[in-house]
């Protein structure tokens, strides 16, 4: 039975994954375990080093370079120490992948257009990395100097299980657990990579059969049968489309959260399922937790978050879902979305306020 093919994020991936990428993630789990083994005090230079090897073969030298130069700009704007500057900086690299004599000139590195959006998704993705170094270097004390030099940046950008399409974690998590040596049991990470592995199928062979046999996205893609359900069937359809976008991003993320594992890394949670939610905040919180810790640690809290006055509070939380909008790629919808997400969180946290006041809680 063909496949739905309209769901273009899980075609791609599952493509690049059978074509190069699960066999480069394979080798770096060999890296990683010989490392382990053999020279545990060097594992982040060897697993920095094939992270960079990898990304050359996959994105030639000039995405390579590309990466090396986000990388360089950053650290260099972060030797100022300004939470400010390293933003504007952070928003400016992030704005040349929407430029477009800059998206032309990529486009002819590479002879098709998924090996462009490789790259666009990789740099995407790292400067999400390099903003999270940058403003940890800004906030070290001088005692943590080395473990915030340019060489661990680069293990921290290069770390390959994370590379294309994250999952998200924090340098500052990223460099405690990546320093920290631990004994090492080759029959543990054998019996937990097997388990992985039994899971990660499990939940692949699901989504496969979705994309088989549902046809949620090709029925999202024309008006006609949509205008001719029910309300019930409509509910029906977006239930279906959030679910296998649950089970998608189980797969997408529980591969590079098994090699955390492996490497002796804790990764944030997988997402939760969304037939458990019934809040915007958890959603939020719980369906991408890098993501989250990321937009709390950098953006929210640095901004006021719920510490500040109301009105502190709103605008703390407007730029956080201005910068996802805009990180996301900024077209007019993901404006629309952040917007209502928004929205969302404010009307369920005044509630919550509300709610708490004595004399609601004595008429309840």
């Amino acid at each position: 039975m063909p496949q739905d093919p309209m769901d273009f994020e899980w075609s791609y991936w599952i493509e690049w994954g059978r074509e190069r990428i699960l066999w480069l993630l394979a080798g770096h789990l060999l890296v990683s375990q010989v490392s382990r083994l053999l020279v545990e005090k060097y594992k982040p230079w060897c697993l920095m080093v094939y992270g960079m090897a990898a990304c050359w073969l996959l994105l030639g030298i000039k995405g390579f370079a590309v990466i090396l130069l986000h990388a360089a700009i950053s650290f260099a704007v972060a030797q100022f120490q300004l939470s400010l500057l390293t933003w504007l900086c952070s928003l400016i690299l992030l704005s040349t992948l929407r430029i477009p004599a800059v998206e032309e000139t990529k486009r002819k590195w590479y002879d098709t257009e998924n090996e462009y959006y490789l790259l666009l998704f990789t740099v995407s993705v790292r400067c999400l990395f390099c903003t999270s170094f940058s403003l940890e270097y800004c906030w070290h004390a001088p005692t943590q100097k080395s473990s915030h030099s340019f060489p661990w940046m680069l293990a921290y950008v290069f770390y390959y299980p994370t590379f294309h399409n994250g999952p998200l974690v924090n340098f500052d998590e990223f460099s405690k657990q990546m320093r920290r040596q631990e004994a090492f049991s080759v029959k543990t990470n054998l019996s937990i990579l097997i388990v992985g592995i039994i899971r990660i199928f499990f939940w692949w062979c699901l989504a496969e059969l979705m994309i088989h046999l549902m046809y949620i996205h090709a029925l999202y893609s024309s008006a006609l049968p949509l205008e001719s359900a029910s309300y019930w069937a409509l509910g029906g359809l977006a239930l279906a489309q959030v679910l296998f976008f649950y089970v998608k991003y189980l797969v997408l993320y529980g591969v590079p959260a098994l090699l955390l594992r492996m490497d002796g890394l804790k990764p944030p949670a997988l997402p939760c399922c969304v037939s458990l939610m019934h809040s915007f905040t958890k959603m939020w919180r719980s369906f991408d937790v890098g993501l989250h810790r990321f937009l709390v640690r950098y953006i929210y809290v640095p901004t006021g978050g719920s510490q500040s006055s109301l009105l502190g509070t709103l605008l703390s939380t407007a730029l956080t879902f201005a910068f996802v909008s805009y990180w996301h790629g900024g077209q007019s919808y993901l404006w629309y979305w952040g917007a209502l997400n928004w929205l969302g969180v404010i009307v369920e946290n005044g509630t919550k306020r509300i709610l708490s006041i004595s004399l609601i809680q004595d008429l309840i």
